[in-house]
């Protein structure tokens, strides 16, 4: 008679855990459509504060910029961007003695990707309002940077805020992460499908089905409320430019070739400049706070002679995009476009790589587009149709994102007579740059930090846990350990940890704050590194599949 009343507990149990779960989900749910107004209507503030500060600065709105420039003399085209690197130099400065930005530098998805894997508040909600601030500020005078990655990690500051502030897991707080890219992405470009597949795609890494429902609410929330504000227009307008032929769709082939070259040199040349300022500030001793000035000098020079290379560049890619440009001046806002915006990223002038590699793409794609009408006259498209192609390819290639780029694409033209052309060059320019340059622009910034996400979930499990996290301390009285005695530093990852056990041949360590620290703050020992190991492992298999 006793087996039924266990059955009842048993059944009561399983209630009392599922409506746990509800609760849960129901207090995501609730969280995500927060996270979508807050992400909007900061993404909105943002977007307009650039907008009024180009006005102010240049007489016209950043889709004008270049006819605000032409109109100006060369003076104060060139003073603009110059004022402005100076003041952003001076903010990141005191950003960096407050303790808000103590990298002094921009940050952007980068970081956002990196909040991910480590514990929750590796974004404070000042840092993103600060960064936003500095980063309108840089947009606003000519920095030749983006607007997407600010506006994501203003959404992720939020989301971190929300999750601290209402007790979320670590499960949770990833996902109203995602939420926050979606809705950022999804107020910036107008384009909520591809907010989410951003979300999953190059945030997350995730496609979870438990996931998807409060990322696409958050984006479907912000979407609402970016068209209430902003009216629901497509960021660029495409003239007509008649039917894709089946020549076209195998023109898509060189041109994912071409494409994927335009992303290489890019991302080639960014690397280089990020290395050679890391030399000129530790070597040379150089005050980063003057970077932004160097930056605004070189922008405001190039501003003068091509004032479309000022700004993240949406009036010179709709002009590309109407076929305005000829065929050298889209070779020299191309070739322009690469160094301006390298600069303005390695000289913290900014940071954002997705609006520069629209530009690219869209001169590349046009340039192609001549070049194919000179070739077949009548029987390819207009430049317009290889441009928009173009767009998808190299800004897909940049960050590693074919999926979500080629949506952006589609939501922010409008149009989608160019899909099998535009996924056939999106995939082949993404693999040519993964194959030649080995990574994304945002996995490369990662990887200067010691993060390796390539390796999957049991990597940056290996990385992002640290010894402080799963050592047993012992009592502050105990004896301090002998000079010449093996240890782990509190520092130092799980893998380390596991690599040097191996190599010593020891079940287990003795751990302290450095390595030439001799107080004792605990052991850790192989199994219970394993046994963590173990179980993120398992945590991890379970949020990637339900």
């Amino acid at each position: 008679m006793k087996f039924f009343p266990a059955i009842r507990a048993n059944q009561w149990l399983k209630h009392s855990a599922e409506r746990a779960s509800a609760l849960s989900d129901l207090k995501v749910w609730s969280l995500a459509a927060v996270t979508g107004v807050l992400t909007a209507y900061g993404v909105i503030g943002f977007t307009l504060a650039i907008e009024w500060m180009t006005e102010t600065a240049y007489g016209e709105p950043t889709a004008m910029l270049a006819e605000g420039i032409k109109a100006l003399n060369t003076q104060r085209a060139f003073i603009v961007p110059v004022i402005g690197g100076a003041l952003v130099g001076l903010l990141l400065w005191g950003a960096k003695r407050s303790g808000i930005l103590p990298d002094m530098r921009c940050q952007g998805v980068a970081e956002v990707i990196e909040a991910r894997a480590r514990p929750p508040g590796a974004i404070s909600l000042r840092a993103g309002l600060v960064n936003t601030a500095v980063c309108a500020l840089a947009l606003g005078s000519g920095s030749s940077a983006g607007r997407e990655g600010p506006a994501v990690l203003l959404g992720g500051a939020f989301s971190v805020a929300l999750s601290k502030r209402f007790g979320l897991s670590a499960k949770d707080s990833r996902t109203l992460l995602g939420c926050a890219a979606a809705a950022a992405v999804s107020t910036a470009f107008n384009a909520p499908i591809a907010g989410v597949l951003f979300a999953l795609e190059v945030v997350l890494s995730n496609y979870a089905l438990s996931i998807f429902a409060p990322i696409a609410l958050s984006s479907i929330v912000a979407t609402l409320i970016a068209r209430a504000h902003l009216g629901d227009l497509h960021r660029f307008v495409i003239p007509e430019y008649g039917g894709a032929a089946p020549l076209d769709l195998a023109l898509g082939i060189p041109l994912g070739v071409i494409a994927g070259a335009v992303s290489i040199v890019f991302l080639v040349v960014a690397a280089w400049g990020r290395g050679a300022v890391r030399g000129l500030i530790s070597k040379r001793h150089f005050p980063p706070a003057l970077l932004p000035l160097i930056a605004g000098v070189g922008m405001g020079g190039a501003g003068i002679f091509y004032p479309e290379l000022l700004g993240y560049g949406y009036q010179a890619t709709t002009e590309a995009l109407a076929g305005g440009y000829t065929l050298p001046l889209l070779t020299i806002l191309l070739v322009g476009k690469i160094f301006t915006t390298v600069l303005c990223l390695s000289c913290r002038f900014g940071t954002g790589v997705f609006s520069g590699g629209v530009y690219l793409g869209a001169m590349s794609g046009a340039a192609f587009g001549i070049v194919a009408g000179m070739v077949f006259g009548n029987f390819v498209a207009s430049p317009t149709f290889f441009a928009m192609i173009g767009m998808g390819a190299v800004s897909g290639a940049i960050i590693g994102a074919p999926i979500s780029t080629t949506l952006i694409v589609f939501e922010l033209t409008g149009d989608y007579t160019m899909t099998a052309s535009l996924m056939l060059a999106v995939g082949l320019a993404t693999v040519i740059t993964q194959i030649f340059f080995g990574t994304s622009w945002f996995h490369y910034q990662l990887n200067q930090r010691g993060y390796d996400l390539s390796e999957g979930p049991q990597g940056v499990i290996l990385q992002t846990i640290r010894v402080r996290d799963v050592m047993r301390p012992v009592p502050a009285s105990a004896a301090p350990l002998e000079e010449d005695a093996a240890r782990l530093t509190t520092g130092q990852t799980l893998g380390e940890a596991l690599a040097e056990m191996a190599r010593l041949d020891v079940s287990a360590m003795p751990v302290t704050k450095a390595k030439d620290d001799n107080h004792l703050l605990g052991t850790l020992t192989q199994i219970r590194a394993l046994r963590t190991y173990n179980k993120a492992l398992v945590d991890s298999h379970i949020e990637h599949h339900r």
